[in-house]
């Protein structure tokens, strides 16, 4: 069942970029780099479905904020499912398009989510781990966007000021403190996971939380600190 949800999302996800150029045309600041544009606007897709998702998860099954290593349900196996499919869409699309010098830290990124959440996928466990990680996607909304204004151009406007507020927000409540919170849940539940898979989510927690870190000071100074310069575009999954 999983594994038909994770082809039905790559096969929907891929033919989402393949159309974007119609349903979303890239502005004349855009058309030196086509590809970004479909592909930002992709991830901000996948972000607002997967971050509403959830939340959405925990609200109609809270107990599964109890039990996060063996309690779940069919829509957040679902979820968990659905971001593997994009995930692996979005790996091939950037390994495809974008030289591997400029890419290889969101392709280290991407494999470490697919491991991640392919161990949750095929054991059944740890589907609540999971979804909370994917609570992160909410403040991707705004750090997608962020991206879209900067390629059409809209630096200085005031939705791009407030979405920057919004994006450095929800950047400290659903990315740091999200990721504060599970390695903190990791460390205290350590005698509860075998050795391997308590391994594996530890260095992987620890780099997410390197690059989240590192990312989170790129985002300041160039929106908040030196605001009389064009901000970098940066892309976090």
């Amino acid at each position: 069942m999983e594994l038909l949800t994770v082809g039905a999302s790559f096969a929907c996800f891929r033919l989402l970029n393949w159309e974007l150029h119609r349903l979303v045309p890239p502005p004349s600041s855009a058309l030196r780099n086509p590809w970004k544009w479909r592909n930002i606007w992709t991830s901000f897709v996948h972000s607002l479905i997967t971050g509403s998702w959830a939340l959405l998860g925990f609200y109609l099954h809270p107990e599964m904020a109890e039990d996060l290593i063996s309690t779940h349900s069919l829509l957040s196996r679902s979820l968990v499912a659905v971001s593997i499919g994009y995930f692996i869409h979005d790996f091939l699309d950037m390994l495809q398009n974008q030289k591997l010098h400029k890419s290889w830290e969101l392709l280290f990124h991407h494999i470490v989510v697919i491991t991640c959440f392919g161990i949750s996928g095929i054991l059944r466990r740890y589907v609540g781990f999971a979804v909370v990680a994917l609570l992160v996607e909410i403040n991707s909304i705004f750090l997608h966007l962020r991206q879209i204004l900067l390629m059409a151009n809209l630096l200085k406007t005031t939705f791009y000021r407030v979405n920057s507020l919004l994006n450095l927000g929800t950047y400290v409540i659903f990315r740091i403190s999200t990721l504060a919170w599970m390695t903190r849940w990791l460390v205290l539940n350590r005698d509860n996971i075998p050795l391997l898979i308590y391994t594996i989510g530890s260095v992987g927690m620890a780099i997410m939380t390197v690059m989240n870190i590192i990312l989170f000071c790129r985002l300041l100074r160039s929106d908040f600190l030196k605001s009389a310069q064009d901000p970098q575009c940066e892309k976090e999954k």
